[in-house]
C-alpha cells in the first residue's frame, strides 16, 4: 500500500489533509479500547436491526452482516462539487444514449459505437424498441462506482443502471455514526444524506404516467425475502411510505396495473423494481418466472405504468459499453466528460486482445456483464492456473471480457485488529433522475477492502463499508 494515495495523511506524509484534520485529531483522542467498543455496539445495532445480506451460491444460504467500519471517509465540500457536476453529466448522457438506442440508433449510425455492442446484449430488449417511457426518463436510480488514485484523480470505474444496491447501508451507515458520535459529526459540519428517501419518493412521483405526482400509485417490487437485497427493499418501502410488493401482489387488468389489497383493488402507476428483466413479464420474457406480473409488458407499453428502472437499460451498463462513454457523452453532449474511465481493453478487438494476452499478470479482467466482484481476474494477485484459464477463456469469447490497469486505489483509515490500518476503497454515489431533473445526495457507499492489500471491496466478497462525509 506504500504506492497508494492515502486520503488522510496523502502521499506519505506525517501530518494529515486538511479534510481529515478533525478525524486525526479524534482518533488521536480516542483509545483504540473505545473504538473496540464502539465497532461492537455498531455491530449488534446492526444484528438486532436485521441489517443483513445472503450471499448467492453460499451452500448454507446464511445471513451476514456487512461488516462496517466506525472511522469515516471524508471528501471536502469542493471535492464532492466536483463529482457531483460529473456523475449528474454522466447519468444525463446514459439517459440520451437509451432514448437513442431503443429510438433512432443516430449513435451507431454515426459509426461511434458498434452495432453488435446493442444487437449483440442480451440486455437489449426488442420489445420495447420504440417506446419512450413516462416523462422520457430511463435510468431513474443509478449507482456510479468512483475509485481514486491521488489527490484530484477520480475515475469512473462502473456505471450501475439497472437495480443498483446499498443505499439503505449509506443511509444506516450514517444513522449509526449519528448514534455512536453525534459530537463528532457537529464538529465536522458533515451535510446531511438523510433526504435520499424523500428525494427518491419526489423522484418516482414525478414519473407518474397521468402526471399525478403527488396522488401516484407507488411500489416497490421486490423478488421476495430469499433475495441478497431483501432488507434494502423492506427499508426504502418503509422509508417513503409505501407499499412492499411482490409480483403474486399485482395484477393487469384492461392494460392497467392494480395492486390487491383488503379494500380492492387500487391502481398502480409506478413501480420501483428490483426485479431483473428477464423476470418482469412471464408473458414477454422468461416464461417460468413466478417473481413477476403477467401483462405488465402491455401496460407499461401502452404508457399507463412507470418502471424504474426502464425495461432495458441493462444496455447502457455492460461492460463493453462502458468504455465508449467518453464518446458517448461528446457525441450527445458535445463536451468533454468532467470524470474520466479508467483506461479500458476491449477484448473483442483483435489489437486489444493481443496486449491483454501478453500483460494478464498485471491487468484486472472483468465479465462484460458481471457483477459483485465475480468472474474477474485480478492478474497481480492470481497463480499462474488462474491466469492460464483466463487466458483460455479469453481467445474462446473475447467478446465477453474487457481488461482495464491495476489501480492503485486510494486508501482510508480503518479500525482493523484493533489498530487504525490504511485499506483500499471506491465510493458508490446514487444519482437520481426525474421529470424534474437530476439530483445526487452528498456522499454515497464507501466500500472497503478489509483484507491487507486486497482491491476487491464487494461485501459478496468480504468487504466492509464506511459512512461518508462531505465536509467543509
Amino acid at each position: 500500500m506504500a504506492d497508494s494515495f492515502d486520503e488522510m495523511n496523502g502521499w506519505g506524509g506525517s501530518d494529515p489533509r486538511a479534510a481529515y484534520g478533525e478525524i486525526r485529531r479524534w482518533l488521536d483522542e480516542t483509545p483504540p479500547e473505545i473504538l473496540q467498543t464502539r465497532h461492537a455496539q455498531a455491530e449488534l445495532l446492526f444484528r438486532r436491526t436485521g441489517i443483513t445480506f445472503s450471499v448467492y451460491g453460499d451452500a448454507e444460504g446464511a445471513e451476514r452482516l456487512i461488516p462496517f467500519d466506525v472511522v469515516p471517509r471524508v471528501l471536502t465540500a469542493a471535492e464532492w462539487n466536483r463529482l457531483e457536476q460529473g456523475l449528474v453529466q454522466r447519468v444525463e448522457a446514459l439517459n440520451l444514449l437509451l432514448a437513442d438506442l431503443y429510438g433512432g440508433q443516430e449513435i451507431i449510425k454515426a459509426g461511434v459505437i458498434p452495432p453488435e455492442l446493442v444487437t449483440g446484449n442480451p440486455q437489449y430488449q426488442l420489445a420495447v424498441a420504440g417506446h419512450v417511457p413516462p416523462q422520457g426518463v430511463f435510468v431513474h436510480i443509478a449507482g456510479i462506482d468512483l475509485v481514486r488514485t491521488g489527490p484530484d484523480d477520480f475515475y469512473v470505474l462502473e456505471d450501475n443502471a439497472r437495480t443498483p444496491s446499498g443505499v439503505s447501508y449509506m443511509l444506516e451507515n450514517r444513522e449509526m455514526m449519528l448514534r455512536l458520535f453525534p459530537e463528532l459529526l457537529q464538529r465536522a459540519q458533515v451535510a446531511p444524506v438523510e433526504t435520499y428517501p424523500d428525494l427518491l419518493l419526489e423522484t418516482l412521483r414525478s414519473v407518474s404516467p397521468d402526471g399525478a405526482d403527488g396522488d401516484a400509485g407507488i411500489v416497490v417490487l421486490t423478488p421476495g425475502p430469499h433475495n441478497s437485497a431483501f432488507y434494502e427493499h423492506s427499508f426504502l418501502a418503509d422509508k417513503m411510505g409505501v407499499e412492499l410488493v411482490e409480483g403474486a401482489d399485482l395484477f393487469v387488468r384492461d392494460d392497467r396495473v392494480f395492486m390487491r389489497t383488503t379494500e380492492g383493488p387500487r391502481r398502480v402507476d409506478v413501480i420501483y423494481r428490483r426485479i431483473d428483466d428477464a423476470y418482469l413479464d412471464p408473458l414477454f420474457f422468461r416464461p417460468d418466472s413466478t417473481l413477476g406480473v403477467p401483462g405488465l409488458l402491455t401496460a407499461y407499453l401502452a404508457g399507463n405504468v412507470a418502471i424504474a428502472n426502464a425495461v432495458g437499460t441493462g444496455v447502457a451498463d455492460d461492460k463493453a459499453m462502458y468504455s465508449y462513454m467518453p464518446e458517448i457523452i461528446r457525441f450527445y453532449m458535445g463536451r468533454e466528460p468532467l470524470l474520466a474511465n479508467v483506461p479500458t481493453w476491449r477484448c473483442r478487438e483483435a489489437e486489444h486482445l493481443s496486449y491483454v494476452l501478453d500483460h494478464l499478470p498485471e491487468l484486472v479482467v472483468k465479465e462484460v456483464d458481471g457483477s459483485g466482484g465475480y468472474g474477474m481476474l485480478v492478474g497481480p494477485h492470481a497463480t499462474k492456473a488462474q491466469i492460464a484459464g483466463f487466458a483460455a477463456k479469453l481467445r474462446a469469447a473475447p467478446e465477453k471480457f474487457i481488461a482495464q490497469p491495476t489501480l492503485a486505489l486510494s486508501t482510508c483509515p480503518t479500525l482493523s485488529d484493533g489498530r487504525i490500518q490504511p485499506r483500499h476503497v471506491d465510493l458508490r454515489p446514487f444519482v437520481l433522475t426525474g421529470a424534474k431533473g437530476v439530483k445526487v445526495v452528498p456522499g454515497g457507499l464507501t466500500r472497503v477492502a478489509l483484507a491487507p492489500g486486497s482491491l476487491v471491496v464487494n461485501s459478496s466478497q468480504g468487504g466492509g463499508t464506511k459512512d461518508t462525509w462531505v465536509s467543509g
